[in-house]
């Protein structure tokens, strides 16, 4: 299948985002991004009693961040791919947990834990920014099977949503929400269906319809994501189809680049303005929702997981469903339960730094399962390499949050990481290839530029 390889000449928009005055300006939104990101963890502490300030040690947090602040030049000179997407979350993380390292009540090696966290960000960020050579592309779908996919993965969306709801459909409000979830059981495939399905298969869906220029199917797995809040009672369900509209406004106005930075940057600078300056009930649920719970909380994590796994033993990767029965584990339940079993803070899942890092392999190795998942992520680089930017942001715009809050494997499997690397491998190049008017081609026009422009040789293969 031969891949579209486009000559034209860029447009005006194009030579305006690749000017040097974008890069100026995205430095400035990053400085600003984390400014804003050390002043709510500051706020955060009023609220939060394990996430601590302290004035007096408020130069050598200062002088942490900034110190790591030199990572985020990476984001300066790279360009938009799945690993700026995925890396840019992970960098907050990262930053959050060094500012609150140097308030932290935990009893652990805190020099130590700062550069292991350190280190690891730079391992990670190196291949999963810096490598996105396209992979050649041996199979591709026809314009009429993608049509046939996209079918397919809405009325497979449909189905898991009448079948889960026959084991849970509740119409409450989001303060209820914790009064019914202990209460939640699905079978395994549904469990499974449920991840994937939500987190990739649906913004897949939206991102190809509005590739083809189809507004109006575009809006169907939108729709359907709203469905899935009443059956999982998550907030990640309840706000998935708010997050992708916001998502593809900031991708319509800016660079996919400055896009991913004010994706974060405008909800926590929302939630800090409203703190300071308006506080009532709906204001303090704001910013405990995004501030305290989608910002802080992964960094809190590794802080938590850095002083348990300082005095217990560490997992060797034994939490690993598939690798626990083979392997001697010292602990039988998830470790998310055993944090709240022993923290009473809720359930604590935390990210390939904490999990992967921390807990499997302690802080001396844990830079080096960083390099491996990032050498994964550039997997995700490479088979997307030759798609559009802002299609590969809006297809993967709900993985960020997956990768923040779980581990690295779940975020592959459960939530489907590695079946969207998949579904970008076998994509039609040709279909984004720009019409007459602008836009995307229609399926017609699809189906010609495929079947004329570039008809497949022998030897190459269609499904």
């Amino acid at each position: 299948m031969h891949t579209l390889e486009s000559k034209r000449a860029p447009s005006i928009m194009e030579r305006v985002r690749l000017a040097p005055g974008s890069r100026f300006g995205l430095y400035v939104l990053v400085c600003l991004h984390i400014v804003i990101c050390c002043i709510s963890l500051a706020q955060i502490a009023h609220w939060q009693s394990y996430m601590l300030y302290d004035a007096a040690r408020l130069h050598y947090a200062i002088i942490a961040v900034l110190a790591f602040s030199t990572v985020s030049l990476l984001f300066m000179f790279t360009r938009f791919s799945f690993g700026y997407l995925i890396g840019f979350s992970l960098f907050t993380m990262i930053l959050g947990f060094i500012w609150l390292n140097n308030f932290s009540k935990f009893n652990y090696d805190h020099r130590l834990a700062g550069l292991s966290a350190a280190a690891s960000a730079l391992l990670f960020l190196l291949p999963a920014l810096l490598i996105n050579t396209p992979l050649k592309q041996r199979y591709a779908l026809s314009p009429a099977a993608l049509e046939h996919l996209l079918k397919f993965i809405l009325v497979l969306a449909l189905g898991t949503i009448v079948v889960a709801s026959f084991y849970n459909f509740r119409l409450v409000s989001i303060r209820q929400i914790y009064d019914f979830r202990n209460e939640l059981y699905f079978p395994a495939p549904i469990r499974y269906l449920t991840g994937i399905i939500l987190t990739v298969l649906l913004p897949f869906a939206c991102a190809c319809y509005l590739a083809l220029n189809r507004r109006w199917w575009a809006a169907v797995p939108l729709l359907l994501m709203l469905l899935f809040y009443p059956i999982t009672l998550s907030k990640f369900a309840l706000f998935s189809t708010v997050w992708v509209i916001v998502v593809l406004l900031l991708s319509r106005i800016f660079e996919p680049r400055i896009a991913t930075v004010l994706s974060i940057l405008l909800p926590m600078l929302l939630g800090v303005i409203l703190v300071s300056a308006y506080l009532n009930d709906y204001t303090q649920y704001y910013f405990g929702v995004v501030n305290i719970r989608m910002m802080a909380t992964p960094s809190s994590a590794m802080d938590i997981y850095n002083d348990f796994f300082s005095g217990h033993p560490r997992t060797w990767f034994c939490q690993i469903s598939f690798l626990k029965p083979l392997m001697s584990c010292p602990y039988q339940e998830q470790l998310s339960v055993v944090m709240e079993e022993f923290y009473q803070l809720g359930k604590f899942n935390a990210s390939l730094f904490a999990t992967e890092g921390i807990a499997s392999v302690g802080l001396y190795f844990a830079p080096l399962t960083a390099l491996v998942c990032g050498l994964v992520i550039a997997i995700g680089n490479r088979v997307s390499a030759e798609l559009p930017p802002r299609f590969v942001l809006m297809s993967g715009v709900l993985l960020p949050p997956a990768f923040l809050n779980v581990p690295f494997t779940t975020a592959l499997l459960t939530h489907g990481a590695g079946i969207l690397f998949l579904l970008w491998y076998i994509m039609p190049r040709t279909m984004f290839q720009p019409s007459r008017t602008g836009g995307f081609p229609d399926q017609a026009q699809a189906e010609h530029a495929v079947e004329t422009l570039h008809p497949t040789p022998q030897g190459d293969h269609q499904t």
